[in-house]
């Protein structure tokens, strides 16, 4: 028990009300009474409690009513409630439903009150303190990913003003140095960007902008982009889409964007020999969606690594290898646009990923967002 642990008691009847708070005011709990559900309302949203004891039988608004309000408002912290009823399992299993976390039935027993509110605050204290160490270490994330970002912007700058021979004439040999360093420097942004986003998402702080876009207008791009990429490695880069089809919907140009590079970056990556294949065809089915397939001739996967495959740290397969950040903000970006994503390939055999994004999806224009999908930094 902290000394801070101010527990609210809703009872309409006055001896119940002062039983109760003789009982606990004894084990050095702080007492809040309210003798109806509206006043009990107003005094949790003005300073919310660690524990919520509340009668089932109230006028007005009886515990249940209570309960789902209380669950209902976003603006709350989690407060455990332990809701006092007569024996009767139909109420259990309502006030479960409604989001009570305990029960104690009619007639009190002092013991067991005590007990059950020891318990609960304790599991409260628990919630608040995994949840200050999810802050934390977003907080760390967002100033690591900020700091890091910084002089890697600057040396790019710098890199780009030596190339232009801003800074003096170089020889050919210094200029061929300084590419590559800036390829690594870009590398290196590219993977501390990724970082940040992946920390936006998590965090459930990265918003979206849907409007509508062309998804083969956003994939030409993309290719057009990786060409050299694959150049280097002397492979064909096809795209195969019906010329005629319109490949629009609602959704974030940026990181459809993203998505789309992420997979064929990697499909280049792990590909040395072959080709790497992009299409871009439109289900007219009844579920009505875009699909959006990115096939290698590379190395393949194995089934184990594909059980973790979009994990960033695999925890349950020791043999497994994670992938990396890409493919998992590829999955929560597909994710955040109501799509799934499939992969089929076989051991040097090579690879298919495949994306659907539905057509017909609810816009919520006000927030320019739909309903949130999803979580490095993890909430359990």
């Amino acid at each position: 028990m902290e000394l801070s642990d101010r527990v609210l008691v809703v009872d309409n009847v006055p001896e119940n009300l002062s039983l109760i708070d003789a009982i606990l005011q004894s084990q050095g709990f702080e007492i809040i009474k309210a003798n109806n559900g509206v006043l009990a309302l107003e005094k949790i949203r003005i300073s919310p409690p660690h524990l919520i004891l509340l009668d089932v039988m109230m006028p007005e608004i009886d515990g249940y009513q209570l309960t789902q309000k209380i669950r209902q408002d976003s603006n709350l912290p989690y407060i455990p409630i332990l809701l006092i009823s007569t024996d009767d399992q139909a109420s259990v299993i309502k006030g479960l439903a409604l989001g009570v976390d305990d029960f104690i039935r009619k007639p009190l027993h002092i013991g067991e009150l005590i007990a059950r509110v020891r318990s609960l605050l304790q599991l409260k204290h628990s919630i608040d303190e995994r949840e200050q160490m999810v802050r934390i270490r977003e907080d760390f994330v967002s100033r690591l990913t900020h700091d890091l970002r910084t002089p890697l912007v600057a040396a790019e700058r710098m890199f780009s003003l030596m190339q232009q021979g801003v800074l003096g004439e170089l020889s050919e040999n210094l200029l061929e140095v300084i590419d590559a360093m800036t390829r690594n420097n870009r590398n290196l942004l590219q993977m501390v960007n990724n970082l940040l986003e992946v920390y936006l998402y998590e965090a459930d702080r990265k918003t979206l902008d849907y409007t509508e876009v062309d998804l083969l207008a956003i994939i030409l791009e993309v290719i057009r982009e990786l060409q050299p990429l694959a150049d280097e490695k002397h492979l064909p880069l096809d795209f195969l889409w019906v010329a005629k089809a319109k490949y629009t919907l609602m959704g974030d140009k940026l990181e459809l964007r993203r998505m789309a590079t992420n997979l064929i970056t990697n499909a280049i990556k792990f590909t040395d020999s072959g080709s790497v294949n992009v299409s871009l065809s439109i289900d007219d089915r009844e579920l009505k969606q875009l699909i959006f397939t990115v096939t290698d001739t590379g190395i393949g996967i194995t089934e184990e690594e594909k059980i973790c495959l979009f994990d960033i740290f695999p925890t349950n397969h020791q043999r497994c290898v994670s992938s990396g950040l890409g493919l998992y903000l590829s999955r929560q970006i597909i994710e955040k646009h109501r799509g799934k994503i499939t992969v089929d390939s076989q051991l040097d055999q090579g690879t298919t990923f495949t994306v659907y994004l539905p057509l017909n999806l609810e816009y919520n224009s006000e927030s320019r967002c739909y309903p949130p999908g999803s979580s490095l930094f993890s909430r359990n």
